[in-house]
């Protein structure tokens, strides 16, 4: 649901309808829960038939509940897209807000400007403002935001504003058709509102396909210029001045916190501080996180000296944000910190980047730390919720940001008659889920230094043989092209680290993939492949990473991965599985792993890191090992070939520790002939579960 619920979309009656009976469920089964626990053990009995019923419905809901033609449908009523956005404070941006929404509510207004040095408030008031807006419907019926930046170009402004208001371009129109598409759309719209924030220079309405606003539509646009509003018509224009001292340093001592005011020679110092930012908010905001916690006289006297400094190397009033964005990365200090911040400029400007994606990019680049991906990923989370927030370079990077625009293209500019492109000193390229849908034979000819390249998410048929020929690439990440289907050899990809071709509609492993010795992250999941050949997987000693879902696997297999982290797969059979098991004694434990053996079954819920079922198997005494960090067990549609008094654990799975004190979930599904579990001595310490349905028990 989270995933579908985006903008322009809601809840299908259907849904709405099954979530509530699910609380309605819910609650029904809390109720019978606590009747059964205030009984007596002679009358708990009396409500077995209660709880089959609820059993039943609850069976039946969770089947009702797979609705495979998605969950939303498109929401009529959206007029506009909320945005994230800092809360002001403050008298001067109040005023402001107060000002533009006069003109606003104002029908004889039809076009304002809001202009300003950087980083002085302009986007975050209008943010406030569209936000507003939102909430009060009546006065407009669309809101369009539209992003415009310093690298506008005609033809990405109208693909913004065409993804915006529903228009859609077949790729073949020119500048001028798709000016009159816009145009004619929204001429039909009444009283619509366009935001257009940060312009540069100025734009030709009519060019673009902007009608000129009238029947109570309005155009608002922001910049750092009073010249480009009076060139595109703006009737009212809003001043935004730096705050005053007094205003800074209010701001200052709220974000650094109040307490600085109790160290004794401090307020002096600090106040400087403050005023060295010029009276922008985003500055005074950067600088005052950096320091928050500080009470080291020392150091906030080599502060200032440090910002004096700044200022002095940079001229231009323009730059003043660029000068304490600069000391605050400067205050970083670590160098993979610095580069983490780095990276978030491969990202278009407002882009929403995804935590995971951004993690896996940072683990691609930063391979030469030499530790496993599941202590990267951890230390990635680290900077993102730790460092980088404390510091504000996260907050502040929306911005400012040097980015390299790649979202939307379809086509790569790169006509066939044309020579490749030649980016010598290329290491990132970043094309994914840009609904490119082919990309020409010798593309990637001259990228030699390429090291990270990822077309995930692209509906992709096939890629070029030039890939083939990137010696140094560390990362090719492919997951989620539904429709690739081949691929070049990988046997010259020596330094290859990471594959993931998940949820790809390929057909074989890759060729060349078992000369692949550097590898440490294979993704192999959602393809349709039944197996791994024999060979490939024991010559990838370095995996530390291996995700392969239903793909069938063989315990031999495995034995030589000695620094495998995290697991997720399917074995043949038990006897391949015990193989595997064994394997581990001569390894580091696993961190994670999601393993099946036999069959898929049809559990979706885990609830653990260490993950194990048994499905479709026939039980054999003494037949069956589990590794001893084992959190969750399932067992399912499985037979043993027993007598009475036999016990599941320790007869049939050979427990490596007496009280199994890692297991915590234990679910035992239409298994036959199954008598009893444990021994009185045997019982798992620390279990929390356990399920038993649909089974032959004592």
């Amino acid at each position: 649901m989270s995933t579908e619920l985006r903008s322009r979309k809601k809840l299908k009656r259907a849904v709405q309808i099954w979530l509530e009976d699910v609380e309605r469920i819910d609650g029904e089964i809390q109720s019978l829960d606590g009747i059964i626990g205030k009984s007596s053990a002679i009358t708990r009995g009396f409500r077995a038939e209660d709880v089959l019923k609820m059993l039943k419905e609850l069976e039946e809901h969770i089947q009702k509940g797979k609705f495979h033609e998605g969950l939303v449908v498109d929401n009529p009523q959206w007029i506009g897209q909320v945005l994230s956005v800092t809360a002001l404070s403050g008298e001067a941006a109040q005023a402001y807000i107060e000002e533009i929404w006069l003109y606003l509510m104002d029908d004889e207004v039809q076009k304002i400007g809001f202009c300003g040095m950087g980083g002085v408030g302009k986007t975050s008031i209008m943010k406030l403002i569209n936000n507003q807006i939102l909430k009060e419907t009546w006065n407009f019926n669309s809101v369009i935001w539209i992003t415009v930046s310093k690298e506008m170009s005609t033809a990405k402004l109208q693909k913004d504003i065409a993804s915006k208001i529903g228009v859609t371009f077949s790729g073949d129109e020119d500048e001028t058709t798709k000016a009159g598409m816009l145009f004619e759309t929204l001429s039909r719209k009444s009283r619509f509102l366009m935001i257009l924030d940060d312009l540069w220079d100025r734009i030709f309405l009519d060019k673009v396909g902007i009608p000129e606003p009238s029947a109570g539509s309005k155009i608002v646009l922001t910049t750092r210029s009073f010249d480009v509003c009076q060139q595109v018509g703006c009737c009212r224009v809003v001043k935004i001045n730096p705050l005053a001292e007094e205003e800074a340093w209010n701001l200052f001592l709220e974000k650094v916190g109040r307490v600085v005011l109790n160290i004794p020679n401090l307020e002096p110092i600090a106040k400087s501080i403050a005023k060295n930012c010029a009276g922008l908010p985003l500055a005074i905001i950067t600088v005052a996180s950096c320091m928050k916690g500080i009470d080291d006289l020392y150091k906030w006297r080599n502060t200032l000296k440090e910002l004096s400094l700044y200022v002095k190397s940079v001229n231009g009033l323009e730059d003043d944000v660029f000068q304490q964005l600069r000391f605050s990365y400067d205050r970083l200090k670590d160098l993979k910190l610095q580069h983490c911040f780095l990276s978030c400029a491969l990202y278009p400007e407002d882009f929403r980047i995804k935590e995971e994606d951004l993690i896996q990019l940072w683990i691609a680049l930063w391979r030469k730390w030499m530790v496993g991906r599941q202590s990267l990923t951890g230390v990635g989370y680290g900077i993102m919720h730790n460092n980088w927030n404390t510091s504000s370079l996260g907050r502040s990077w929306c911005e400012i940001n040097g980015a390299t625009k790649c979202a939307g293209i379809e086509q790569l500019p790169y006509p066939l008659q044309m020579s490749p492109p030649k980016c010598p000193i290329l290491t990132t390229f970043l094309l994914s889920n840009c609904r490119i849908t082919s990309i020409p034979e010798g593309f990637f000819k001259h990228m030699h230094a390429l090291k990270i390249l990822d077309l995930s998410r692209n509906p992709i048929m096939s890629l070029p043989i030039s890939i083939a020929n990137l010696k140094n690439l560390t990362a090719l990440l492919l997951g989620e092209c539904q429709n690739l289907e081949k691929e070049p050899s990988l046997s010259k990809l020596k330094f290859l680290k990471e594959l993931d071709l998940h949820a790809t509609n390929i057909k074989q492993v890759p060729h060349g993939m078992e000369n692949l010795s550097r590898l440490k992250y294979l993704n192999l999941n959602h393809v349709e492949l039944d197996e791994i050949p024999i060979g490939i997987l024991s010559n990838l000693s370095l995996l530390q990473n291996l995700i392969i879902g239903e793909m069938l696997i063989r315990g031999e297999e495995l034995h030589g991965l000695k620094k495998l982290e995290i697991l997720k797969g399917t074995f043949y059979n038990l006897q391949s599985f015990n193989i595997y098991v064994q394997s581990l004694h001569y390894q580091e434990e696993h961190r994670e792993y999601v393993i099946h053996v036999g069959k898929m079954g049809c559990r979706n819920a885990i609830y653990s890191r260490k993950y194990i079922e048994l499905c479709g198997c026939d039980f054999y005494i003494n037949q069956i090992m589990l590794p001893p960090n084992i959190e969750e067990l399932c067992i399912e549609e499985c037979y043993l070939h027993c007598r009475e008094e036999d016990l599941l654990f320790s007869k049939f799975i050979k427990v490596p520790l007496p009280t199994f004190a890692s297991l915590k979930f234990l679910y035992i599904h239409r298994c036959k002939n199954i008598k009893k579990l444990f021994s009185a001595n045997c019982v798992p310490a620390n279990l929390q579960g356990l399920w038993v349905t649909q089974s032959v028990m004592n």
